[in-house]
């Protein structure tokens, strides 16, 4: 299967306006469309978001019919279709199935002519499933009979695209994840990490297309160490699920400092961090001074240097979140800023947990 990119995310809500509120005021996305009873979407309301190359569908069922409503009962709100762009969905959905694979929904024809898309689905872990579409042109319309569109065109905004999609599945479940989409998807294993905090472990692996444009990061909790935030997620969200989306940006202090503007929160980071950032990376083209105040991380690998930062969970369950990652060369998920980021969640943990005391 030639998985060529990520066409969109779709989250399932309880709330529609709310959900897609939430991302429009806090991410500067905006709403390029509407889905309903009214456009051919008997079961559900779907609101289509848009901004550079990112496409998001959030959508809240209105039956029981509509797999949202289980999803979000099981769940609460979260990433549940991840879409992915393929040449041929009949032979990918075929080669799929031949492969071992969990198909979902069988191809799907919507439109017609140069504005047809086809659509089909393959279970990818725990109950997210991919979506896989097949565009007859990129400028044609988003889904037609299900998505009526407002307009044309793409936002702008200081996101650009889809970084990567961090995944937590169960105590044994990496390993056999890992070859689902080895086999099934046709990706590659191309990085691994075990990162130890405390008496916590977690263990990491990354998948990849052969294009480099579809990333999942597979976290794993250690079950013979004390257990940690892999094993909250994964006991509050139900199973196996999206921990936080990475969003890429090209500028991403002024990313920061707009979304923490319009009221997203980030997760901070000791200032001990930034005392000895100059002494481990060498130089950057950014200042400490302007990394430290935005409580914005850096790594480098040797390709180039990373600068990332991740949000504060607002979700009801502590679950999903989302991060914010500028590449300047770099390739890799900043093996520093793995531990870095389990120790600031941490942190949030224990300061949620004794106001709870």
């Amino acid at each position: 299967m030639n998985v060529e990119d990520i066409d969109h995310l779709e989250f399932y809500v309880e709330d529609v306006g709310q959900a897609a509120q939430q991302l429009c005021d806090g991410f500067g996305f905006v709403i390029c469309g509407e889905g309903g009873p009214r456009t051919g979407l008997a079961d559900a309301h779907s609101l289509l978001l848009r901004q550079r190359g990112i496409a998001i569908v959030v959508t809240s069922a209105l039956s029981d019919s509509h797999p949202a409503a289980d999803y979000v009962r099981q769940h609460g709100d979260g990433l549940a279709v991840i879409a992915v762009r393929v040449a041929d969905v009949l032979g990918a959905f075929a080669q799929a199935a031949a492969r071992g694979g969990q198909t979902v929904v069988r191809p799907t024809f919507l439109g017609s002519g140069r504005g047809q898309v086809v659509l089909a689905s393959v279970l990818g872990f725990g109950d997210v499933t991919h979506r896989l579409v097949q565009r007859e042109t990129m400028s044609g319309p988003f889904l037609p009979g299900v998505i009526d569109e407002v307009t044309d065109s793409v936002p702008d905004g200081l996101l650009d695209t889809v970084d990567h999609i961090a995944v937590c599945v169960p105590p044994g479940e990496l390993i056999p994840t890992v070859h689902r989409y080895q086999t099934v998807f046709g990706f590659s294993e191309t990085f691994e990490e075990r990162i130890l905090v405390g008496a916590q472990a977690m263990d990491s692996k990354v998948v990849q297309n052969p294009l480099g444009t579809v990333t999942l990061t597979l976290l794993e909790p250690d079950t013979t160490r004390d257990p940690g935030q892999i094993d909250e997620f994964i006991a509050s969200h139900g199973g196996a699920g999206v921990q936080h989306v990475a969003f890429r940006t090209g500028d991403i202090t002024a990313a920061v400092a707009e979304i923490s503007a319009r009221g997203v929160p980030f997760l901070s980071t000791p200032p001990s961090y930034y005392d000895v950032l100059t002494d481990r990376l060498g130089e950057l083209d950014v200042p400490v001074s302007a990394l430290r105040e935005l409580s914005v991380l850096a790594d480098r690998d040797r390709w180039g240097v990373m600068l990332q930062i991740f949000t504060r969970s607002r979700h009801p369950r502590r679950t999903l979140f989302y991060e914010l990652i500028e590449r300047r060369g770099a390739r890799s998920f900043g093996s520093n800023n793995i531990k870095a980021l389990y120790e600031a969640v941490e942190r949030q943990r224990a300061a949620e947990q004794a106001l709870r005391a």
